[in-house]
């Protein structure tokens, strides 16, 4: 990472580390609404981001009122066009490393090139990595007919047979879900438990079709799934493939310097990934660190991260109001102290001052 920004034009860092009131880590929709609440209270803010948004297979994102449609990697375009309209900088690069320097109240956050920054708050907006089931064709397909969200893409593909790839106890809720949107639903057992006789009731009554067996590939034509595959090379229908995704924190390792720790989330009897713990606002068990987005919440959407991003800028903002009322409390207290002569000086001497 060299701080060559989307605002700033040339030149490479000097052995100074720039100082910012906000290093925001993470570009997407989270990190990219939380610098613009931060900008917009005129905060100086830089985003650090690896450029690896975790939806850039998805042709479009959804549920994003009046955005309903918008191709992903044109929302952030956008999102990086209005937030570097208030100053906000923005750099390409991966956090190795971030610290609490003894001594220093903020952190120093150093990149896989060396590049090092100072701030006195981090908003960790990485997001999560999606862990697929090793069955060819997943993940060549994923994000366009190999999905996981009903509320993402159960619009596009109502209607058609859509098979729910079996991997754990969440299976049978996926199909009974996913039967909204299509009543051509099919639960592929493959590696997942055997429903017990009250799932089979329930998918029976709602007309979903199970089949015992491991899938082993994916049939494409012209680039689109047309069938599953199972191990007796029998070929079922299918336009689209829902399977649940393990979905792990995405830091590159640079949080446990920090001291946060990721936390396990089991929905359905089934460990469906991690996250970093916070509270409402997004501040975590580390001061001066706040989360957002998909980082601390799986089951956020683009809208929601967004919102969570806004959220979480706006305590940041609060935080430092709160640490900058208190010093200059602390300093009005102390007679003696730099800022008092300085405020005497220019009450009583004026333009008269030593110097000027």
């Amino acid at each position: 990472m060299t701080l060559k920004t989307e605002q700033t034009v040339t030149g490479t860092p000097t052995s100074e580390e720039r100082p910012y009131d906000v290093v925001v880590v993470g570009g997407g929709a989270a990190g990219l609404s939380g610098a613009l609440a931060l900008a917009r209270a005129r905060r100086s803010v830089l985003v650090i981001d690896a450029g690896t948004p975790r939806n850039a297979p998805a042709a479009h994102a959804h549920n994003y009122l009046t955005r309903d449609g918008i191709p992903p990697l044109e929302l952030l375009a956008e999102g990086r066009r209005e937030v570097t309209g208030y100053g906000v900088e923005i750099v390409h690069g991966r956090v190795v490393s971030a610290e609490r320097p003894a001594g220093d109240g903020g952190f120093r956050v150093v990149c896989e090139d060396g590049t090092a920054v100072r701030a006195r708050r981090l908003l960790v907006t990485t997001g999560l990595v999606d862990e697929l089931p090793d069955v060819p064709g997943v993940a060549e397909l994923w994000g366009r007919d190999v999905l996981q969200c009903p509320y993402c893409h159960g619009w596009e593909v109502r209607d058609q047979a859509i098979g729910i790839l079996g991997t754990g106890p969440a299976s049978v809720h996926q199909a009974l879900m996913w039967r909204q949107w299509s009543s051509h639903i099919t639960l592929f057992l493959h590696t997942g438990p055997k429903p017990t006789d009250e799932e089979y009731e329930q998918l029976a009554a709602r007309s979903i079709s199970v089949v015992e067996g491991e899938v082993t590939g994916l049939e494409v034509t012209d680039g689109r799934l047309t069938g599953v595959r199972r191990s007796d090379d029998k070929v079922i229908v299918c336009q689209a493939l829902v399977v649940a995704s393990r979905a792990t924190v995405r830091a590159d390792g640079f949080l446990a310097g920090l001291g946060l720790e990721t936390t396990e989330l089991e929905m359905f009897g089934q460990v469906m990934g991690s996250y970093i713990a916070a509270d409402g606002s997004g501040a975590t068990a580390v001061p001066g660190v706040w989360v957002a987005g998909n980082v601390t919440s799986l089951t956020d959407i683009v809208v929601s991260a967004a919102a969570a991003g806004v959220r979480a800028g706006g305590a940041v903002n609060a935080d430092l109001i709160g640490e900058e009322t208190r010093l200059a409390v602390a300093a009005r207290r102390d007679i003696f102290s730099p800022q008092m002569e300085r405020e005497v000086c220019e009450r009583v001497l004026g333009d008269r001052r030593h110097g000027l």
